[in-house]
């Protein structure tokens, strides 16, 4: 049975625990508030360049451009968002378990002789995918960027991977990663990115809402430029998805742990108590035993 004082010092680290993951779960809130409005910060501008884009779409004009060049796919390149750091939840765990379901998929849409490059993004995801050993996969870790990764950074992983595909080095792009929907849903969603899908436009009901508009330069000048910039407003976008969800994760984790730490101390005051209760019975015990002899 436990004495007193190692209740009572297990009482003090489960304390000392709950009010850490309390700490940590404002901070998480914050880190997931602030990337929520970035996030909405960016989506008046991705919305605008694909409507600029429907637009193009609409005109009587034949358009060209290296990025919506669609061909045999013999190599695939992914691109899985997770995380840097550690205490969010099965968050990493969740979006590996997708990308063994999408290589599988891959295996049967293409043939086994299709060769897979994995981009991870983040420590923990670059981890897990290092143990990955299969005929055809390849891990390529882009040191330049992490999951915290912004601006700058953002742009130059955008354009190695356009270089990888107007290269012929890949002939898809794919990009795995948890969208963020509210505080406590996110969901792990794989989208194609290159080359680039004149359905994803229709699919978002930007062509309804396109308008007659007269370009200058002409249209596929124009097509050709705002093509690479909706890219780079995809890529900034998962970004920021990617951060937000992760924090998102991580207050539910800390609550979680908070939740259980609150429970555990309220099972070992209730047991200090108890043995407590019963040390001063026994005390008693020996006093009167005492007056009676």
């Amino acid at each position: 049975m436990s004495t007193l004082r190692e209740l009572k010092g297990r009482i003090g680290s489960v304390a000392s625990s709950e009010k850490i993951t309390g700490a940590m779960k404002m901070i998480s809130s914050a880190k997931m508030h602030k990337a929520e409005q970035a996030l909405r910060r960016l989506q008046p501008y991705r919305r605008q360049v694909e409507h600029i884009i429907g637009n193009l779409l609409t005109a009587d004009t034949e358009f060209y451009s290296p990025l919506i060049e669609k061909r045999e796919v013999r190599h695939i390149s992914v691109v899985v968002f997770g995380s840097d750091d550690g205490l969010c939840g099965a968050y990493n765990v969740n979006l590996f378990k997708v990308l063994l379901a999408q290589l599988n998929s891959y295996t049967a849409t293409y043939g086994k002789e299709l060769k897979v490059s994995i981009y991870p993004v983040g420590a923990k995801m670059a981890k897990a995918v290092r143990k990955l050993q299969a005929p055809g996969i390849s891990i390529s870790e882009y040191s330049e960027v992490d999951s915290k990764t912004t601006g700058d950074g953002v742009k130059i992983f955008m354009e190695h991977l356009t270089e990888q595909f107007v290269g012929n080095k890949t002939d898809k792009v794919d990009i795995l990663y948890m969208n963020f929907q509210s505080a406590g849903r996110q969901r792990p969603v794989t989208e194609q990115l290159l080359p680039v899908n004149n359905e994803t436009f229709a699919c978002n009901g930007v062509n309804a809402q396109c308008r007659p508009y007269i370009f200058e330069p002409d249209a596929s000048k124009v097509f050709n430029a705002i093509l690479p910039m909706f890219l780079m407003s995809v890529m900034q976008d998962v970004f920021t998805e990617n951060r937000a969800s992760e924090q998102a994760a991580r207050v539910m984790a800390m609550q979680s742990a908070n939740d259980n730490a609150q429970k555990l101390l309220e099972q070992l005051q209730l047991e200090y108590n108890k043995l407590r209760q019963q040390s001063i019975t026994t005390e008693l015990l020996d006093i009167l035993g005492g007056q009676i002899r």
